[in-house]
């Protein structure tokens, strides 16, 4: 599983990313990201951990989600500034929004607004998905020996469903669309298209009591593709760097009852409806990523020839989601 971090400049993705990663790339309020950052998270699960213990096994093998940090993305530049070549292939996209003050730091705008920010982001992806449509459209036009009855499909869908919405200004994660007719789509790898996690940055003193809700993600469409999760990013990464005991103290004085990279990780495969499930024993114990609603064939079925000696007990019987975690 993989996600691309992007955001207005300034807004604390590469601060996010550390968390999650821990990376630690440059993050002063004075430096500015020119190239992309990619690392790997361990996903938390205090029950593998638990599982880990009891067994002693060998090898000890938590889930992953790999993130990938874009640079800040300007108004009016994201069309050229994006790293297509990095965001076309990731599951989903995380997008930082500003909703902390520093007077170091003005907002490009002039003053926080959340909600716009997300639909200045939303705008960007639409118009660099418009000029790869666009782009497509061309070349099926020049086809010299007429379309295949795929490529028919396929200029069909894009002039008549998705040029249309790009043109609305409409992301196209909100479209509802045919199976067919979804997979199709999903194969062009636009941006617009792809599930959004938004993750509001705000200030140390607002995390604990602040909700997505707060900060206009139903009027942006929340439920429809995006859905959102509420960080400080910089006392968390600090947090992160801590001892267990230190960072359960430290939570604790906040008001949290977990850290930022549980929330979002959560957040993550809950966008892309997403379980976890776990082979455990003396060879390995280890978590497995499947989608919610699979059955255990589906579920074994990600599990590449394993000695039946490292199978676990708690791998699912009949469904995977009974033994599973979102």
């Amino acid at each position: 599983m993989q996600f691309g971090i992007l955001g207005l400049p300034k807004v604390g993705k590469t601060t996010l990313f550390n968390t999650l990663t821990s990376a630690r790339e440059a993050t002063g309020k004075f430096d500015a990201a020119g190239a992309a950052h990619v690392g790997v998270a361990r996903v938390p699960d205090p029950r593998l951990v638990g599982l880990r213990d009891l067994f002693r096994p060998r090898k000890y093998t938590p889930a992953t989600v790999e993130y990938v940090d874009i640079p800040g993305i300007s108004k009016g530049e994201g069309a050229e500034s994006l790293d297509l070549a990095k965001l076309k292939g990731v599951d989903g996209l995380l997008h930082v929004v500003r909703a902390f003050e520093d007077p170091e730091i003005p907002h490009p705008g002039g003053r926080l607004d959340p909600a716009s920010d997300l639909a200045t982001l939303d705008l960007e992806l639409i118009l660099a998905d418009h000029s790869l449509v666009e782009r497509r459209l061309e070349r099926l036009a020049k086809g010299k020996k007429g379309l295949s009855p795929e490529e028919e499909r396929e200029r069909a869908l894009l002039a008549g469903t998705v040029l249309p919405a790009l043109e609305a200004e409409t992301p196209l994660r909100r479209l509802a669309l045919a199976g067919d007719d979804e997979r199709l789509l999903r194969g062009f790898q636009l941006l617009s298209a792809k599930p959004l996690l938004a993750v509001v940055n705000v200030a140390e003193g607002d995390v604990a009591r602040a909700r997505p809700e707060d900060f206009g993600l139903v009027a942006h469409g929340a439920g429809e593709g995006l859905h959102g999760v509420v960080v400080s990013a910089p006392i968390e990464l600090e947090i992160s760097r801590l001892a267990p005991d230190e960072q359960r103290e430290f939570l604790a004085d906040l008001g949290l009852a977990e850290p930022s990279l549980d929330r979002v990780v959560r957040a993550c495969y809950e966008l892309l409806g997403l379980i976890a499930f776990f082979t455990v024993g003396e060879d390995e114990v280890r978590a497995w990523t499947i989608r919610r609603g699979a059955t255990a064939r589906e579920a074994a079925g990600t599990i590449p020839s394993t000695p039946t000696s490292s199978a676990a007990s708690s791998a699912p019987r009949s469904r995977a989601g009974t033994t599973c975690c979102a």
